[in-house]
C-alpha cells in the first residue's frame, strides 16, 4: 500500500471501530477479513497506527478542540501526523491529495488547523490530568493512586508474554525451542513459568506454540493463576473460565491429575477453549455452560471443591495496554452493573468451596470498588471466610500486597497488566 492508501485505510478502520459495539480487536478482524488484498506487513502497520492513535486520543482531541476540528477519525489522523509523527505541512498535504485510495483533499478548516497545529507537541503543560493521562474524566476519581507514572504505563503497548506449559516442557526447554525458531525471549521477572518475547513476533506460527509448549498469557495473569495454588489430585473450579487462559495454567499445575471444571455462561467462549486444551494436552478438564450465576449445578456441588477461581467480569482498566479502546467505551452505569454482578458471582461461587478450601477472586481492574471494597463487603456478608496474606503465597510480589493481604499488580511497578487478587479461605 502507498502511504496515502494506508492513511485512508487507517481512517476507515478507526471509523469501523467507533461504529462497532464490540471490542476493537473484533472490529479489526472483520475489517481485514473483508480486505484480503491487504498484505501481512500492511495489516500489522495499519493495526499498530490505529491502536497508537487510540492511546493518544485524549491529547489529540484536546488539540483538535483548539484547532476548531471535530473529534473524529479523519481529524485525529491529521493531528497525529503533525503532533506525533512531526511531519512538515507539505508532507501532510501530499498525503491528503484526493487521489484514488487516498484521503480527500483538505478543506479550508482543515488547512487552517494544519497551520495552527504545525510545530506543536502532543504533550502540553495546559492539559488537565485526565487529558495528559488518557483517562476519562469521570473515571479519574475512581483511581485513588492515579499517578502520572501509572496512567502513562497504561497507555504503552503491552509486551508479549508466554506461559510455559509444564505438561510438555520446562521453561529452559521451551526457551531453547523458541530461539531455534528465531524468537528471542527471556525469563519473566516474577512468574517462574513465563517468558517475555523481546520483539513483537507471530508466535502462533511457531512449532513451539503449535505443539503446545507455550501459550500467550500476560505475566500478571500467570501470577493470578499461581495464587490459586492448584495441586495434583484436587477438585478445582474455574468459575468464569472464558476461553480458558487460566484453566490451562491450572491444568498444568495439577499435572493432569484430579478434576478441573471450566464453567462459563458463554458456550461460545468455552468452545474456543477446547482447541487450546487439546493443544496443551490438558485432559482433566470438564467444560460446562451455566444457565446463569445461580445454575442448579452449583447447588448440587455445594462445598465440594478445594479451590474455586473467580476471574470476574470487570471494567478492564488494568488491560488498557492491550485494549486502548476500552477506556473510551466504559460508562459510569456499566461500572455500577459490573460491581453488582461481581457481588452475585462471588456469592454463588463461594457455595462451591469446601471447608478449608480457597476462593480466589481476580479482576483485571485497578478500581477499589471492584477489588478491595468488593472483597471487604463479601467478608462482612458471608460467614466463614478469612482473607489470606498474599505475601506468604507469592513472596516475590510482596511489594504489591496491601494491609488486608490482597495483591495488586500494576504496569508501572510490575510491568504486567493491572490485576487484583484476593485469596479467601473457608474455615475448616
Amino acid at each position: 500500500m502507498t502511504p496515502s492508501a494506508r492513511l485512508q485505510a487507517s481512517i476507515e478502520l478507526a471509523e469501523s471501530i467507533a461504529a462497532d459495539p464490540r471490542p476493537a480487536d473484533r472490529a479489526v478482524a472483520d475489517y481485514l477479513r473483508r480486505r484480503r488484498y491487504i498484505g501481512a506487513r500492511d495489516r500489522r502497520q495499519l493495526t499498530q497506527v490505529v491502536y497508537d492513535r487510540m492511546r493518544r486520543q485524549a491529547r489529540l482531541d484536546w488539540w483538535l478542540a483548539r484547532a476548531g476540528l471535530p473529534a473524529a477519525p479523519r481529524s485525529r489522523a491529521l493531528a497525529d501526523l503533525l503532533l506525533s509523527e512531526r511531519l512538515e505541512i507539505v508532507a501532510v498535504e501530499a498525503l491528503f491529495d484526493g487521489a484514488r485510495f487516498a484521503p480527500a483533499a483538505l478543506d479550508r478548516g482543515e488547512a487552517r488547523a494544519l497551520r495552527l497545529l504545525w510545530g506543536k507537541r502532543l504533550e502540553n503543560a495546559g492539559q488537565p490530568p485526565e487529558v495528559a493521562g488518557e483517562c476519562p474524566a469521570w473515571l479519574l476519581p475512581h483511581l485513588p493512586e492515579a499517578t502520572a507514572a501509572l496512567l502513562a504505563s497504561l497507555s504503552r503497548p503491552a509486551p508479549l508474554d508466554l506461559r510455559v506449559n509444564l505438561l510438555k516442557a520446562t521453561r529452559a526447554e521451551a526457551k531453547t525451542v523458541l530461539e531455534t525458531e528465531g524468537i528471542a525471549c527471556a525469563a519473566t521477572s516474577f512468574s517462574p513459568i513465563g517468558l517475555r518475547v523481546e520483539e513483537r513476533r507471530n508466535v502462533a506460527a511457531t512449532e513451539a506454540f503449535k505443539e503446545g509448549l507455550v501459550e500467550r498469557q500476560d505475566e500478571g495473569s500467570q501470577l493470578a493463576a499461581l495464587l490459586v495454588d492448584a495441586q495434583p489430585g484436587e477438585r478445582i473450579v474455574d468459575f468464569c473460565a472464558g476461553a480458558g487462559g487460566k484453566t490451562l495454567a491450572l491444568a498444568a499445575a495439577m499435572e493432569n491429575k484430579g478434576n478441573l471444571y471450566a464453567l462459563d455462561v458463554s458456550k461460545f467462549r468455552l468452545d474456543r477453549a477446547g482447541q487450546r486444551l487439546r493443544r496443551a494436552g490438558a485432559f482433566n478438564v470438564t467444560r460446562r455452560t451455566l444457565t446463569g450465576r445461580c445454575d442448579p449445578w452449583v447447588k448440587r456441588h455445594k462445598a465440594s471443591f478445594h479451590r474455586v477461581l473467580v476471574d470476574a467480569p470487570c471494567s478492564g482498566v488494568g488491560a488498557w495496554r492491550r485494549n486502548p479502546d476500552a477506556r473510551w467505551r466504559l460508562q459510569p452505569e456499566e461500572l455500577e452493573c459490573l460491581v453488582a454482578l461481581q457481588k452475585t458471582i462471588l456469592g454463588s461461587a463461594a457455595r462451591l468451596v469446601k471447608p478449608g478450601g480457597r476462593l480466589v477472586y481476580v479482576t483485571c481492574s485497578l478500581l477499589p470498588e471492584e477489588n478491595q471494597i468488593q472483597v471487604a463487603r463479601f467478608l462482612e456478608e458471608v460467614e466463614g471466610f478469612v482473607q489470606l496474606d498474599a505475601r506468604a503465597l507469592l513472596p516475590a510480589c510482596s511489594a504489591g500486597v496491601d494491609a488486608a493481604g490482597g495483591l495488586t499488580l500494576r504496569p508501572d511497578t510490575f510491568a504486567t497488566d493491572g490485576f487484583y487478587v484476593a485469596v479467601l479461605q473457608r474455615r475448616a
